[in-house]
């Protein structure tokens, strides 16, 4: 995946909007779990950002929107899920705070494990 792609991939997801109802934030606020393989994609995606924007001093609207999405409205609505009775996927807890950490890199502009 190169950097394009990558980017265009996390704008896509993030967006939650009725002409993407597979995207992964869109998904969570349904209450449906993340297709299989989708987190994994996010993940691969967030760090090849990452690495193509490592040592720019700032990041376009367009992207920070969706990174910011997927970071906290994901938690929010698998938290939302979670009090409503979801039977969300055992390891999506997990994922959520990766992908969080991963988007928080990207802000911070360092990669810390």
């Amino acid at each position: 995946m190169d950097y394009e792609t990558a980017r265009a991939f996390l704008i896509g997801q993030g967006n939650a909007g009725p002409e993407n109802p597979d995207a992964f934030l869109n998904r969570l606020k349904v209450g449906k779990p993340p297709i299989p393989g989708q987190v994994t994609s996010i993940l691969l995606a967030l760090k090849m950002v990452y690495n193509a924007l490592d040592g720019t001093p700032s990041l376009s609207r367009e992207l920070a929107g969706p990174l910011y999405r997927i970071a906290i409205e994901s938690r929010e609505a698998y938290e939302q899920g979670d009090r409503t009775g979801v039977n969300w996927p055992p390891l999506l807890d997990e994922d959520l705070e990766r992908i969080a950490r991963a988007a928080g890199h990207i802000f911070m502009g360092r990669w810390q494990d």
